[in-house]
């Protein structure tokens, strides 16, 4: 069976990369074999708990508050609604339900108190329980073990190198400071990244090496098509070819044989035959439901139909890693800290963000 290796270079990832393209499915779907069941797919339900007005400036997304995209923004959502979405989630067959704030990071008050109680709710669902909530502390990731939490996202993106391209207003270092806290739980990790930036080759590369040597390997590997929207400064970027998707999906498996490796983001794109070339290269999980955040996502319908013709079955929850066990609020050993951490501000700009900030302002006013 193929060994997990710690130690991948960015020279041996593009080699693997750009191996003939039936060389490299054949080795992928060999090694996805070996460590998974290629007919079993884990489906996951994204859902936005708080949309829009976020304070940073990643160049993709749509919920930047200085971006025009037409986001329309909400409150946190509050539990009953959470948990009505998570049972709708459930019945049309997903395992995890994934909630997503648009924070810059978690901040210690009665927001964060809400998300916990989200957190208890969905895993006495039976479900696994995943949160993106942006940068958090050592603390406030054993509050969110505490209640149930089975993983937290946090997004590499891409290469650090081009990392720079992307993102002005926190640091590559502290996404792998946020992955480091959540390590000191028993929560799994689910870090990623997105291609179609305008990056290169190199930069996919790049990314790879940065999840691969982490030890443990995140649980979890989301691949992102880029989805344009109109409004960010990526609105005009091509859109990725299924190649590509196929490629970058067979690579991950090779690297990470025993990450679930998700087909994320922009699925809408691809036919039903593209998709299942991922599958056979190693993609093993999917986000379900017509919406990802705020970008538009196949109908869980079309999915299931997709899954009947491919012979694919949902994954049942829990099958990797046991359920955990919630601790109610008044019986928590970690308490609120009312921390204020000096995440990182690396100063510089990005013209085409800044271009787009001005174009934002100019339609706004």
């Amino acid at each position: 069976m193929n060994q997990t290796r710690h130690d991948w270079t960015k020279e041996e990832i593009l080699d693997i990369y750009n191996k003939p393209l039936m060389e490299l499915l054949y080795e992928a779907a060999t090694i996805h074999r070996q460590h998974h069941d290629p007919n079993t797919v884990q489906v996951s339900t994204l859902l936005s708990i708080k949309t829009g007005g976020c304070p940073e400036d990643c160049g993709y997304c749509p919920q930047a508050a200085r971006y025009h995209t037409n986001v329309e923004g909400n409150d946190l959502m509050s539990v009953q609604q959470v948990k009505a979405q998570a049972l709708r989630a459930k019945a049309s067959g997903s395992s995890r339900v994934c909630m997503g704030a648009a924070w810059r990071n978690v901040k210690d008050g009665p927001e964060f108190d809400q998300v916990l109680e989200m957190v208890r709710t969905i895993n006495k669902l039976d479900m696994e329980v995943c949160c993106t909530l942006g940068m958090v502390t050592e603390n406030q990731a054993k509050r969110l073990a505490e209640a149930g939490l089975y993983a937290y996202n946090h997004n590499l993106d891409t290469s650090e190198e081009y990392y720079t391209e992307v993102i002005s207003t926190r640091g590559y270092e502290d996404r792998l400071q946020t992955i480091e806290n959540v390590r000191k739980t028993n929560v799994t990790v689910c870090s990623g990244g997105i291609i179609g930036m305008g990056e290169s080759e190199e930069d996919r590369a790049g990314m790879l090496v940065a999840l691969s040597t982490l030890n443990p390997q995140p649980e979890s590997v989301p691949i992102n098509a880029l989805v344009a929207v109109e409004g960010t400064p990526m609105e005009d970027q091509k859109p990725v070819e299924i190649w590509e998707m196929i490629r970058m999906v067979a690579t991950t498996r090779i690297v990470m044989p025993e990450t679930q490796v998700r087909l994320s983001a922009g699925r809408t794109e691809m036919t039903r035959e593209g998709q299942a070339l991922c599958f056979f290269a190693g993609a093993n999980s999917i986000f379900a439901g017509d919406k990802l955040l705020t970008t538009p996502n196949p109908d869980v319908n079309e999915d299931m139909e997709m899954f009947k013709q491919l012979g694919l079955t949902p994954q049942k929850p829990f099958i990797k890693i046991s359920q955990p066990q919630t601790v109610e609020a008044a019986d928590s050993q970690f308490a609120s800290l009312g921390e204020k951490p000096k995440w990182s501000r690396p100063g510089h700009t990005i013209e085409r963000n800044e271009l787009a900030k001005e174009k934002g302002v100019v339609s706004k006013s």
